[in-house]
């Protein structure tokens, strides 16, 4: 998976090292409270910015979320939500779910 920012593709990934950053970075709650707001619909622009971030650095990015304050995604907040959320359900998936 991946995602375009300013013109440039950036692979996505969230690793185990991406999601403890994630989780450390949560402003509130923990990881299952995130998965738990996603599947409910009931996410903030707070929570899509921390898991795109953290599919970005897990996918080699080495920059942070005010790095994103002014860049383009190609599609826009509800590609970018899009993202987020099968971010997070291929990062629980069961080997040979699809």
């Amino acid at each position: 998976m991946a995602l375009v920012v300013d013109g440039e593709r950036h692979p996505m990934r969230l690793t185990l090292g991406a999601l403890a950053e994630l989780e450390a970075g949560l402003e509130e709650g923990s990881l299952v409270e995130l998965v738990q707001r996603f599947e409910a619909g009931d996410c903030s622009t707070r929570d899509v910015l921390a898991l795109i971030v953290a599919g970005l650095r897990g996918g080699g990015w080495e920059g942070t979320a005010r790095d994103l304050l002014h860049a383009e995604i190609e599609g826009g907040p509800l590609v970018a939500a899009r993202k987020a959320a099968e971010l997070l359900a291929r990062a629980f998936m069961l080997p040979g779910e699809s």
